[in-house]
């Protein structure tokens, strides 16, 4: 028989049991802590919204992170640690009990109980929340979430029960051994019935949110940034140091740098492109350069409503096969990024990198290649002639430089043209959505350490499958690798199908580059899926 299980470890409960600190220093190291415990950082975009069951990117998240907790979380090294539960057990890795502390409390001192989590979890699968993240609960493969979420069954149907209030019960259609790391993500943290129910959307705003995290949220300031303090009915309260945090929203790097180096916040990210090396000798302690499972990667259109070259594999493998990506991240970014000719990051947990084979050609012989294939295309018929691209991105020096590269490649070795349209987050994402484009700059963020948190983005279902790439092949190895001891053989099939289709243009492996002042302490610097809380943190004197 297997069993699963995990509890609180003695390090956690005596963390936990520390009533109080000593003034001015940390209880466990000692350190001296500064008087201002406050934590600002540069935030890229402004999120469209904080409602865990609604957010679909990162800053977001990041946000939610600090006013919600979850089932489980992650430790400084990203392994799985006890959030709102203390405990999970299962005999089969397909049904599964958590056990919940019974010191959770909302920020109004509501107890937190299994009921807030079974809500929740209707709510992000009802159709009619229209959660952009729907889909992620279906690939939890709790039962009935497919059916839900395609109207045909109603949400209290979905297979996730509150046996008392410390007593939540989940059934999956089939084993799924790492199920729990799932439960650490936003679409899965509780939510607060009666708030949403009394407030409607604006449930979310300063004066109405519920939250059960270690901070609640103060202000909120539309495209300039946001203030978070400490929530004192938080369940560990007593170990939180910071007291406030604070996000600043800048979209110019240079300037979000200029600002960073007049002390106005302690975590940029990302770097201005390029700026990597010469920052890291100008800041050798601040500067930092780690992985991150993140990969950046070109969707196209492929919807097939009449969208022209583009929908023949020759033209999108010579679009691909003509990005030179060791300029991108030798030149352009210079940050340790890696090149990338397959989708899943390299450094995911248990996963092996196929080999991909034009990842082995040079780049001679790649363009050599995607200007043969141009030229079989052209000969029957395809009109590659004239052919002009519209490429969108977000507002972003990065991104705008990638692009620029890009697209002078694709001038320069196959006569081919690309439009950059510039756009802000929420237009970005309307028109990603909406299939309003031929090329979109797109990033996959790990939502837990397992390579199926990448390549089921490439199945036909997928919601953020922008492009609409659909393979049947595909779709059924994703769907057999849930049920397998060891799913890389379909993972691998399922990258060389989609290099071998070229579904997606990958281009580089991220590297997560930030300059981090050296006062601010407990960053989790090994946890690639750059998941951070900033209850963990804390300022010492300088």
């Amino acid at each position: 028989m297997k069993k699963a299980f995990l509890a609180l470890t003695t390090a956690s409960l005596l963390l936990g049991s520390v009533a109080a600190f000593a003034a001015g220093t940390h209880p466990a190291t000692g350190e001296n802590l500064a008087d201002d415990q406050t934590f600002t950082y540069r935030l890229l975009d402004q999120f469209p919204t904080i409602d865990p069951q609604l957010i679909e990117e990162t800053a977001g998240s990041h946000v939610a992170d600090q006013l919600f907790e979850g089932l489980t979380t992650q430790n400084a090294q990203g392994e799985i640690a006890p959030g709102v539960a203390v405990e999970w057990t299962s005999t089969d890795n397909q049904n599964w009990t958590f056990k919940l502390r019974d010191n959770a409390t909302w920020s109004n001192g509501d107890p937190v109980t299994a009921h807030d989590f079974v809500y929740a979890w209707q709510r992000a699968a009802d159709p009619a929340t229209a959660s952009p993240y729907g889909w992620y609960v279906e690939i939890t493969q709790i039962v009935n979430a497919a059916e839900i979420l395609a109207g045909e069954k109603d949400p209290t149907e979905l297979g996730v029960t509150a046996v008392d209030d410390q007593t939540l019960e989940v059934s999956l259609t089939q084993p799924l051994p790492y199920f729990p790391k799932m439960t650490a993500f936003a679409t899965l943290y509780p939510a607060h019935k009666t708030t949403i129910e009394t407030h409607g959307a604006d449930w979310t705003k300063s004066e109405n949110i519920l939250g059960n995290g270690a901070y609640t949220l103060k202000s909120l300031s539309l495209n300039e940034g946001f203030e978070l303090t400490k929530s004192s009915s938080y369940w560990n309260a007593d170990s939180v140091i910071i007291e406030n945090v604070r996000g600043l929203i800048i979209n110019d790097s240079n300037q979000a740098l200029t600002r960073y180096e007049a002390n106005e916040f302690d975590l940029l990210e990302p770097l201005p492109p390029g700026q990597f090396p010469a920052l890291k000798e100008k800041y050798p302690d601040q500067a930092v350069s780690v992985p991150r499972l993140c990969s950046y990667y070109y969707a196209i259109n492929q919807r097939g409503d009449a969208l022209g070259p583009i929908q023949d594999v020759r033209v999108r493998k010579a679009l691909s096969y003509a990005v030179d990506r060791d300029v991108i991240v030798n030149q352009v970014l210079k940050g340790g990024q890696s090149p990338a000719f397959s989708f899943t990051h390299v450094a995911t947990a248990g996963f092996e990198t196929p080999e991909i084979e034009f990842g082995t050609w040079s780049q001679a012989e790649r363009d050599a290649k995607a200007k043969e294939l141009l030229a079989e295309a052209r000969a029957d018929g395809v009109e590659v002639d004239g052919l002009n691209l519209d490429l969108i991105y977000n507002t972003s020096e990065s991104h705008k430089q990638i692009a620029t590269v890009i697209s002078q490649m694709w001038k320069q070795k196959l006569g081919v043209e690309a439009t950059l349209s510039n756009m802000e987050w929420q237009t970005y994402l309307d028109f990603r959505r909406e299939g309003n484009f031929d090329i979109a700059r797109s990033a996959w963020c790990a939502d837990y350490n397992e390579a199926s948190t990448f390549l089921d983005l490439v199945t036909t279902t997928h919601g953020s499958n922008s492009g609409k790439f659909s393979n049947a092949e595909v779709d059924a190895l994703m769907k057999e690798s849930k049920t397998l001891a060891d799913p890389q053989p379909n993972y691998t099939k399922v990258e060389e199908i989609l290099a071998n289709e070229m579904g997606i243009i990958p281009i580089y492996h991220y590297a997560n580059t930030f300059l981090l002042d050296s006062s601010i302490k407990g960053f989790p610097f090994e946890n690639a899926e750059n998941t951070w809380y900033v209850k963990d943190f804390y300022r010492v004197a300088e």
